[in-house]
């Protein structure tokens, strides 16, 4: 009977084990929130820090385009190719689903022959600009882990900002500015990223690189350059991304660069291709994306490794007694600590602890102690019926022994020993519990096994 139940419980232990093994797969995906870790005071989560694994995000947006009537097609239309105007081939019909350019096929799978693309109407009233924005808008607060890119299916605009917003689209500010002429559309310099450094990353630039117009098929993308920003910190080759991470850790205004609720393409200016606009031929004119790539994962403060797609809404499945879309604030009656943001340091684990442990029980320690019970009946570490202090102890609020003179242990089940000789030996225990409360008097796998045992049965007895 003992040997069937030390056998079963060796199995938990192995799984247990193996489970708190933390292996980050990548720099900046960290899969295991937290640990079990045995201390003198009994079982405690190690809490540790975790995101979730970055992904494709225009799978969970929600694109918006304005004003609502650009978009080509009603009523149908004939478009003409901006390097020869008397190719025109091209129509758009609304009401036709093969000749139809709706907004959702800037994210539709790419690889399709014909290429598929959303586009606008043309400049049909030039001289009025022709502006049209575009915004993505995902509900969750997510952030970027490579470059966003733009494939056009028409010229590369002439003049276009990329705006980002941290408040759900109720404010704006400008990410880049790119133009063929950046003095005289934005009246700034233009710059690369190349040119930037670590004290002018944060710099807002315009760009002259992704302005020119459709000439060769690899000029059609338009991009914002994430990882050229990461590789100041973490290298050319991003091979050092500890440093980056230690930075990220450090600097909030950093963090929040590269933070995002929502996107915002204005698009200010089609390619024209020469100085001057052809009035006679201004179906030449329009603006046409095929793809929009946004690599990035949710924001959860490093308190989740998961992040759920449900009824429209992304959300973080939040660990360390975190709540909210975000893990932004302590679960209810988890208010013992003030609620931190998780730590990237100590690379390479990090900690979802901050400084101190944060969101911990209102009746807890600084320790927390590991169960699945809810903290309004917290996990018993000893009672009077299972789990007794032996020894003349006393059991304080279900979490502490305070054990007598002479003896010492969770359950005050071991003798002090001082010089070589102990005070006094345990007595009237259960002959089960008390083989796994003192793993010290076996050698061999049996004692290691009753050592894993006792904290499984703390665990457990909740």
């Amino acid at each position: 009977m003992l040997w069937a139940a030390l056998l079963a419980l060796q199995g938990v232990c192995v799984g247990a084990a193996h489970g708190m093994q933390h292996y980050p797969a990548a720099w900046g995906h960290y899969d295991v929130c937290k640990s079990q870790i045995y201390t003198e005071e009994g079982l405690a989560w190690d809490y540790m820090a975790c995101q979730p694994e970055a992904v494709d995000m225009t799978k969970y947006l929600r694109v918006t385009i304005d004003p609502p009537n650009i978009t080509c097609g009603d009523p149908p239309e004939t478009y003409c190719a901006l390097e020869n105007p008397y190719m025109c081939n091209n129509e758009c019909d609304a009401s036709t689903e093969e000749l139809a350019h709706p907004p959702e096929l800037m994210f539709d799978f790419e690889g399709r022959n014909p290429t598929t693309f959303w586009q606008s109407t043309s400049w049909k009233k030039y001289p009025k600009p022709l502006q049209v924005n575009l915004t993505l808008s995902w509900n969750k607060t997510i952030e970027l882990t490579d470059d966003i890119i733009l494939t056009f299916e028409s010229g590369r605009p002439e003049q276009m900002v990329l705006e980002k917003s941290l408040d759900q689209g109720r404010t704006w500010t400008p990410y880049q500015f790119y133009a063929t002429d950046c003095l005289d559309a934005f009246t700034m310099e233009p710059k690369t990223v190349n040119e930037l450094t670590q004290r002018t990353l944060l710099d807002i630039i315009c760009t002259e690189d992704y302005s020119r117009g459709y000439v060769w098929k690899n000029d059609k993308t338009v991009r914002f350059e994430i990882k050229d920003r990461f590789a100041l910190f973490a290298g050319p080759r991003l091979h050092n991304m500890a440093s980056l991470y230690g930075q990220l850790d450090t600097t909030k205004t950093l963090r929040d660069f590269f933070t995002i609720t929502d996107l915002r393409i204005r698009l200010l200016k089609p390619a024209t291709g020469a100085t001057m606009v052809d009035e006679n031929n201004l179906s030449r004119y329009f603006y046409a994306i095929s793809d929009i790539k946004v690599q990035g994962r949710c924001k959860c403060n490093l308190h989740a490794n998961t992040c759920v797609y449900d009824k429209g809404r992304l959300g973080c499945e939040c660990e360390h007694n975190t709540t909210g879309p975000d893990c932004s604030r302590c679960k209810r009656h988890y208010h013992g600590r003030a609620w931190s943001v998780g730590s990237y340091l100590p690379i390479p684990k990090g900690t979802g602890n901050g400084i101190s442990l944060t969101c911990s029980p209102l009746s807890s320690s600084l320790t927390n102690p590991a169960s699945g019970c809810s903290p309004l009946t917290p996990p018993r570490v000893c009672d009077n019926a299972m789990l007794r202090c032996q020894n003349g102890g006393t059991c304080h609020h279900h979490q502490r022994c305070h054990c007598s003179a002479g003896f010492t242990g969770v359950l005050c089940e071991r003798a002090r020993c001082s010089g070589g000789e102990c005070d006094g030996q345990s007595s009237g225990q259960d002959p089960l519990l008390l083989l796994l409360l003192q793993p010290s008097h076996h050698s061999g796998p049996l004692g290691a096994l009753a050592a894993l045992a006792l904290p499984l049965l703390s665990m457990t007895l909740c």
